[in-house]
């Protein structure tokens, strides 16, 4: 079975580790939303034995962390689940996540496609759940670097409804679903996580 390669999966995971060990210390179960080639999913439940993993994507995806799966996956990784975040409602159950993560996801989406997402996560974690969200983001209207503004131009040249978002709307978003925002974390290559908990 084919089994697809980010190389920026491979680059980004273990600053990115550092952050969960802290962020999603208490056992719990995460659904990871855009799990994308399945690369994250296999690494952070492995080093996250606590966590019961759940990843996520849209239909042609699938095969791909399955594949990862079969061949790298513990037991406390589980068989990908079909989600577009578009779609209501989702095929989970509300307050059944402890945990939601998410990386470069929300600049690859429509702005309808981000307000459908934020809306689900909070339908899907407990009281007192987690959402940490990786990647670029705009503060104050402004790219944070030369190399974001670059990548913006070419995700808007490639789709103009996708884009590095703005903190203060994504911000906006979770605060409607009774999201606060628990930490603003600076990552390298000028990427952030973001991360919220349910009130």
């Amino acid at each position: 079975m084919h089994k697809p390669y980010s190389e920026s999966s491979d680059q980004n995971r273990e600053p990115i580790l550092a952050v969960l060990i802290r962020l999603f210390a208490a056992p719990g179960r995460v659904l990871e939303i855009g799990s994308g080639t399945g690369q994250h999913a296999v690494y952070f439940s492995s080093d996250l034995p606590h966590l019961i993993w759940q990843p996520s994507d849209v239909a042609e995806n699938l095969s791909g962390i399955r594949a990862w799966r079969e061949e790298e996956g513990g037991e406390n990784l589980l068989e990908p689940l079909e989600l577009d975040v578009r779609t209501q409602p989702w095929p989970v159950r509300a307050a059944a996540f402890d945990y939601v993560y998410s990386a470069n996801t929300a600049h690859i989406m429509s702005w309808a496609a981000v307000q459908a997402f934020v809306a689900g996560v909070g339908r899907t974690l407990v009281p007192g759940g987690r959402f940490a969200l990786y990647g670029p983001f705009n503060y104050g209207g402004r790219y944070t670097s030369d190399s974001n503004a670059r990548f913006d131009a070419w995700l808007k040249a490639r789709d103009p409804q996708s884009g590095v978002r703005d903190f203060e709307a994504v911000q906006a978003l979770t605060s409607e679903v009774g999201l606060r925002l628990l930490q603003d974390i600076a990552m390298p290559a000028n990427n952030r996580v973001l991360c919220w908990e349910r009130s």
